[in-house]
């Protein structure tokens, strides 16, 4: 079993800015991908941003310029640092890592989800 833990989220303001933070725990090997999604309500779940190890990088159209992923690989951490906010931006963002455990078995493992409520 691999763990995801999100902290971060809250209530901003337009304009304003947030770092999420997404821990990954457990019997890993190693992590190939790191990502952060977002659901709003209404909506189907979206891509917001992805990391590769080796540090590659996509990005949803929506946040590109504003939005920056990063990754700590000794700590099984990956960021979403978040400006220029827009009320478009509230939503439910989850952490996703896929890899290897160290039985050899692959993972692919969601977060429980903070909320981002981007509001005057």
């Amino acid at each position: 079993q691999v763990q995801l833990v999100e902290s971060g989220g809250g209530l901003v303001q337009p304009g304003g800015s947030l770092r999420l933070s997404c821990a990954a725990s457990g019997r890993i090997f190693i992590i190939y991908r790191m990502g952060w999604y977002r659901q709003a309500p209404g909506k189907q779940r979206e891509l917001v941003a992805a990391i590769i190890s080796g540090s590659s990088t996509n990005y949803a159209d929506s946040v590109k310029g504003r939005f920056t992923i990063s990754r700590d690989n000794a700590k099984n951490t990956v960021y979403l640092q978040m400006n220029s906010l827009k009320p478009e931006d509230t939503a439910v963002y989850y952490c996703n890592a896929e890899g290897m455990m160290l039985s050899n078995g692959r993972f692919d493992s969601w977060g429980q989800g903070t909320q981002v409520t981007v509001s005057s």
